[in-house]
Order: structure tokens, then C-alpha cells, then sequence
């Protein structure tokens, strides 16, 4: 629960400088790493160089590089490993409990979390105007998905929960593009391109190290 509710807390503060498709891609590295870390191939250190060079072309250099705001970045970095923190202890926890687990964690999540909007934002919270838009979020970014990923990582390793999660970039990149009007460079897409390619990568690499069963005679 406090590992959901601290890895939403720094999303959202990171996107307030930083552009969703880029945040969503340095989040990532949190599933990125609970894939190689489950991996012991030698190529995995390709994954992880891959990875590695994707980040830094996420951060653009010369006169631009004040394109990407360092703390925003960086409270992007930190949700990444709180989502790392979520898979695994979400999919021990899932086996137990099930959808239950989900809805348990948004619980002290809130609890934990609460205090910090009731400081930040006071009297704002209980302003009516907000309630619609404040229901979309707890529903469509929490609820529902929290729910269908807490089944899915009771059905799938958090291996293959990470590869899967490597599609989001993508989406919150397209989503900033028609949504928020934002836009990326085309090194932008190539380093989110890598980090998902060096995931499925990952996350492939070790499917195909499992031992195969060899029938007894």
C-alpha cells in the first residue's frame, strides 16, 4: 500500500515539469530492473546497456537539455521504484489475497498519502467543481487498473507483468500527443523505443532460460 501510494505521489509530481511519455519511460525502469533482476544470461547485460542508453537520450544535450527538469526527472526515477516495490511484493501478496490485495493497498495508500494533499492542497479538496474529475482519476488510474493488475500478476510472474508494462510508455507518449499537445524529438522516441525493446529483451531472455523437462525413461 505505501509503495502504490508513494508511486503515484511522484508520478504526478514529476509530470508537472516533465512530459507524460518521458515519465512514463523513466517510471519504467522500476519493472525494467524486477525483469533483469530475474534474469542471469550474460546477453542480459546488452538489455541493461540498452536500457541505460535509452535514459540518457531521454535527456536532451546542448542548449536544450533544460528541456528536461532534473527533480521531475528524478521524482519519476523514484515512482519507478516504488512500482519495482508494487510487482514484487503485489504478486506475493496477490497469490494469497487476490483482487483483495489490491483494494487493501489503495486503502492504506490513501491513508498514508492523505495527510500530504490535505497540507498541499487544504480547503481545495473539499471544493464540489473538483469532485467529477477527482472520481474519473480514483477510478480510470487507480481502481480499475490496480484491480485488473493485481489479477493479472496472480496469473503471470512479475517477469512477465514487467514485459507487458513495457507497452505503457508508448501509450502515455500518444496519449501526450493527443491529449496534452505535447511533443517528443525523434531521439526522444528512439530512447523510449529502447527502453521497451531492452524489456521485451529482458524479459524474453529469461522465458527461454527455464529448464526444459526431459521425460523420464
Amino acid at each position: 500500500g505505501i509503495a502504490l501510494g508513494c508511486m503515484n505521489l511522484l508520478f504526478y509530481m514529476s509530470l508537472q515539469t516533465v512530459p507524460l511519455g518521458i515519465a512514463v519511460a523513466l517510471e519504467f525502469t522500476g519493472p525494467l530492473a524486477v525483469a533483469l533482476l530475474s534474469s542471469r544470461k550474460p546477453i542480459d547485460f546488452l538489455w541493461v546497456t540498452l536500457a541505460v542508453i535509452g535514459l540518457l537520450l531521454l535527456i536532451p544535450l546542448g542548449t536544450s537539455a533544460a528541456a528536461i527538469d532534473l527533480l521531475g526527472a528524478g521524482y519519476a526515477l523514484g515512482a519507478g521504484v516504488c512500482w519495482a516495490a508494487y510487482i514484487v511484493f503485489g504478486h506475493k501478496a496477490g497469490a494469497d489475497n487476490g483482487v483483495q490485495t489490491a483494494a487493501l493497498g489503495v486503502v492504506i495508500a490513501a491513508l498514508f498519502i492523505g495527510p500530504i494533499g490535505v497540507i498541499h492542497a487544504g480547503s481545495a479538496l473539499l471544493d464540489i467543481s473538483l469532485i467529477p474529475a477527482a472520481l474519473g482519476v480514483a477510478i480510470l488510474s487507480t481502481a480499475l487498473p490496480y484491480s485488473l493488475e493485481m489479477i493479472a500478476l496472480t496469473r503471470m510472474s512479475a517477469r512477465t507483468f514487467g514485459t507487458l508494462a513495457s507497452l505503457e510508455p508508448v501509450f502515455a507518449a500518444l496519449s501526450g500527443l493527443v491529449f496534452l499537445h505535447e511533443s517528443l524529438s525523434l531521439t526522444q522516441w528512439l530512447a523510449i523505443g529502447a527502453i521497451i525493446f531492452a524489456s521485451i529483451g529482458a524479459t524474453l531472455g529469461s522465458a527461454n532460460s527455464k529448464p526444459q523437462l526431459v521425460p523420464a525413461d
